[in-house]
């Protein structure tokens, strides 16, 4: 009897591993999950502009038809049922909310509209000159200009910190302005260190490149 009691015992064993395992996948799941919102919640406000590459969910209430996860095209569009294509880029979900409202109102009396930025993928800046990482990098938060190159690996040895240029582009993509910046008066004397804006370029000459003609 103690032999079949023990025996009886490694079933269970085995059924409460399984489940603790499961437990623990769906926990690390949720882990994941949950961080990848809070950094899409820290910046996505009011004020957040909608960019390409997107993902929305437009939901209209008590109508399942109509409402559906889309796609924010690279032509700053997304399509949706009956009133076909709506310019999303360059505009809060308010701004969008309230278009697709007037525009579904000719089909459906009153209808309620709700709108959810599900993925940030519009939101990066570009490095290039004396810097380790050049390229394309994403601007998952509000990120200073310090912290963008740090995350871009570091100046060079051979990098003008008194003239970094920050190339930064209008909205509309219709304007460019440009900002010169001192790298050590941000880190010594206390100067303002500029918020990295999403299609920021930033261009960290060389001693090089300041010496050529």
């Amino acid at each position: 009897m103690k032999v079949q009691r023990q025996g009886s015992l490694v079933p269970l064993v085995l059924v409460l591993g399984m489940c603790l395992g499961a437990g623990s996948v769906y926990a690390q799941d949720a882990s994941e999950a949950e961080s990848r919102a809070e950094k899409t919640a820290l910046i996505v406000t009011e004020e957040y502009i909608i960019g390409p590459e997107d993902v929305l969910e437009i939901s209209v209430w008590k109508n399942t038809d109509l409402s559906r996860e889309v796609f924010v095209r690279p032509d700053g569009r997304i399509t949706l049922p009956l009133i076909g294509d709506v310019k999303a880029v360059g505009r809060t979900t308010q701004e969008l909310k309230e278009e697709i409202t007037q525009k579904l109102s000719a089909y459906k009396e009153s209808p309620t509209i709700a709108i959810v930025v599900k993925a940030v993928n519009s939101y990066y800046y570009f490095v290039q000159g004396a810097i380790n990482k050049s390229g394309k990098l994403p601007l998952l938060s509000r990120t200073s200009l310090i912290q963008a190159i740090t995350l871009a690996g570091g100046l060079m040895p051979d990098a003008v910190r008194s003239r970094i240029v920050i190339f930064r582009i209008g909205l509309n993509g219709d304007r460019e302005s440009k900002m010169i910046v001192n790298y050590d008066d941000i880190i010594l004397r206390g100067a303002d260190n500029i918020v990295v804006k999403p299609g920021d370029t930033i261009v960290v000459p060389s001693e090089t490149m300041v010496l050529l003609p």
